[in-house]
């Protein structure tokens, strides 16, 4: 059985984005490492009691790859045979930390600069907005008359734009009048993997290269980049692709067919949401496929996991 594990972005927290990994002990250092990140709350209260703030840049991508590196506790211990790691956006990162490329506390501490850096790059007024039902040239030839960049290239006729939000808006209900199916402005206020962010880029860079890289251990996952679904065989390229990607249009519909490639049987995202693992049964059809928040509880996903490789 071979496990493809999907790495979410920033979009879908909620209150309960920690049901499952709450109370896991392999998963306890990874909150209270979060703890100062996010002013010294624990993030499982601060889901909870803090609502809309879920949704701030930083606190939005330290919780995912807090959610992601908990998650993970879980598929460690089911210890499937074969694992390919694919993360989407901020999920890139946090996927680093699952592959065992970086310890937990830096992953945690570059989602906080790396948050910090797109900030200060992007400024008010931008954001995000999901198409579906056009064909990718016509969403990037009419996003660019609008201003407006091609973040993310999730299949043929589905991508999300990156620009500034009245833009945005223009685009959406141009979008709708042509035909798509699905256009709306994204729970995001920043212009993530588009040009706006070449600043963000540089210094994020300047960020990973301070942290020290970890030798994969034997029989790690097989790590993709997230920019463009190749594999991470040398940690040099891989670093500054994964800096590139603030910036650069990235191809999960390529990540999406890396897995498929590499025999993935079973997929499993690991929140918070089911977006990715919506997109995957597109792209996976024969695969078995969930996303954790399917599960209620943690025993439910290793026995699934286990279930695979019968």
């Amino acid at each position: 059985m071979t496990l493809a594990v999907l790495l979410t972005g920033q979009g879908a927290q909620h209150p309960e984005m920690f049901a499952l990994t709450a109370a896991r002990p392999a998963a306890q250092g990874i909150f209270a490492a979060a703890k100062p990140l996010l002013g010294g709350t624990d993030p499982r209260d601060l889901v909870r009691r803090y609502g809309a703030a879920l949704h701030g840049n930083r606190t939005g991508q330290v919780l995912c790859c807090v959610a992601a590196l908990a998650a993970w506790t879980i598929v460690a211990e089911a210890g499937p045979a074969r694992t390919i790691l694919a993360g989407y956006s901020i999920g890139d990162l946090a996927a680093w930390g699952c592959a065992g490329r970086l310890d937990p506390e830096a992953v945690l501490r570059l989602a906080a600069s790396r948050a910090e850096a797109m900030d200060a790059a992007s400024g008010e007024g931008y954001g995000l907005a999901g198409i579906r039902g056009l064909t990718l040239d016509d969403i990037a030839r009419r996003a660019g008359r609008l201003g407006c960049h091609l973040a993310i290239r999730n299949a043929a006729d589905s991508a999300v734009v990156g620009g500034l939000r009245d833009g945005l808006e223009a685009l959406c209900a141009e979008a709708l009048t042509a035909g798509a199916q699905r256009a709306v402005l994204l729970p995001v206020h920043t212009p993530s993997h588009t040009p706006f962010l070449n600043a963000a880029s540089d210094t994020f860079a300047e960020a990973m290269a301070k942290e020290t890289l970890r030798r994969p251990p034997p029989g790690a996952p097989r790590l993709l980049s997230g920019l463009d679904g190749a594999a991470v065989f040398d940690a040099r390229t891989g670093r500054e692709k994964l800096a590139r990607q603030i910036a650069q249009t990235i191809d999960w519909a390529a990540c999406l067919e890396a897995c498929r490639e590499f025999g993935a049987s079973s997929v499993l995202e690991l929140g918070p949401g089911h977006a990715l693992a919506t997109m995957a049964r597109a792209a996976l059809p024969e695969a078995r496929i969930h996303a954790l928040e399917d599960f209620r509880s943690d025993e439910g996903v290793i026995a699934w996991i286990g279930e695979g490789g019968r």
